[in-house]
């Protein structure tokens, strides 16, 4: 007997717990595929996008040229910074944003943007964090009222005990602890390796953004 036919043989409870992990692990899969594709172009970016900038003449020329290394827009938005800061300079804007010393202003206004930059790397994570640690627990459920429907399987009988009348709700209980487990490994495995990646790119644009200031 095939898993789906045991899952098709299951009460609502049995259904809905297999329903939630479909849509746990078509999630995890959705953000799996996206990261993967964001972080593989992002990290070529990155280092193509600073190299390229640390080879143009000046900030406008520089903001020009990234627009075709910078696909994932997270140094870019560094660069338009810059020049917003120095447009407010020349200017004498008079507002609070524009308050402080010129190197404040430049500080705060990287901040930002490396924070917007992380936040777009980090987007998922909590996703595939929360996939891989609850999917388990999530089929654990469906193991236990399987294994609590063929005990009250095995109490009703009255004409002795036969196995084929427990097998199906067992090997439903068995099917949920497996398929959590199929859930959940995929989902941890990217949200360690996405983890080591995107702390690899954030260290770079610190040390773009450290760079910048120190010039």
């Amino acid at each position: 007997m095939s898993a789906l036919e045991l899952l098709t043989q299951g009460d609502a409870v049995s259904r809905a717990v297999a329903a939630l992990l479909l849509a746990m692990s078509v999630a995890s899969w959705v953000v799996i595929l996206w990261k993967a594709w964001l972080l593989r172009g992002g990290t070529r970016d990155v280092l193509r996008s600073i190299a390229a900038f640390w080879q143009s003449p000046g900030l406008g020329e520089a903001a020009q040229r990234l627009q075709g290394f910078d696909g994932a827009g997270l140094v870019r938005p560094a660069v338009l910074a810059l020049q917003q800061v120095a447009v407010d300079a020349q200017a004498g804007r008079g507002d609070l944003a524009a308050q402080g010393s010129l190197a404040q202003r430049l500080t705060r206004a990287l901040r930002d943007a490396l924070h917007g930059a992380l936040r777009r790397l980090q987007a998922g994570q909590i996703l595939l964090a929360t996939v891989g640690a609850t999917a388990p627990f999530v089929g654990l459920l469906g193991t236990v009222w399987g294994i609590h429907r063929a005990l009250a399987t095995i109490a009703a009988q009255t004409g002795g005990f036969t196995i084929d009348k427990v097998a199906g709700p067992v090997g439903e209980a068995l099917v949920m602890t497996a398929f959590g487990l199929a859930v959940a490994i995929p989902a941890v495995l990217a949200y360690n390796v996405f983890g080591r990646v995107v702390g690899r790119i954030e260290a770079e644009l610190e040390g773009f953004a450290h760079d910048l200031l120190a010039t």
